[in-house]
C-alpha cells in the first residue's frame, strides 16, 4: 500500500504557467479545437493550472489534460548529458473563450 505525501508547495499563477507553447501543432489545436499548450511547473497539479489560466487570461477552462516529457540524451564534445524533464498542458477553453498571444 502506498503512503500518500502531502505537498506543501503552494505557487502562485505565475509560478504555475511557466510560458505558453508555440508550434505548428499547437497553433492547429488553437484555431480548430481551442486547446491551447503551455509549460508548466513540474509539481503543478491539473485543478491548479485550471484555476491559473483562468485568472490569468480571464477565460473560462473546460478541460486540462497534462503530460510529463521526458528529458531528451544530448552529447556535448564526449560526455551524455539530459535535457531537463518538463510538464506539459494542454487546455481546453469554453467555445465563447479565446486567447491571442499567438
Amino acid at each position: 500500500m502506498a503512503a500518500v505525501v502531502e505537498r506543501k508547495l503552494e505557487l502562485t499563477p505565475y509560478q504555475v504557467v511557466v510560458k505558453p507553447l508555440v508550434s505548428e501543432k499547437g497553433v492547429h489545436q488553437a484555431t480548430r479545437h481551442n486547446r491551447y499548450g503551455f509549460e508548466v511547473h513540474p509539481q503543478a497539479t491539473k485543478d491548479e493550472i485550471k484555476a491559473a489560466v483562468e485568472e490569468l487570461f480571464n477565460v473560462k477552462v473546460v478541460a486540462v489534460a497534462t503530460q510529463t516529457r521526458k528529458g531528451k540524451a544530448r552529447r556535448s564534445r564526449f560526455k551524455m548529458g539530459y535535457t531537463k524533464t518538463w510538464k506539459k498542458a494542454i487546455v481546453k477553453l469554453g467555445p465563447e473563450h479565446k486567447l491571442e498571444f499567438f
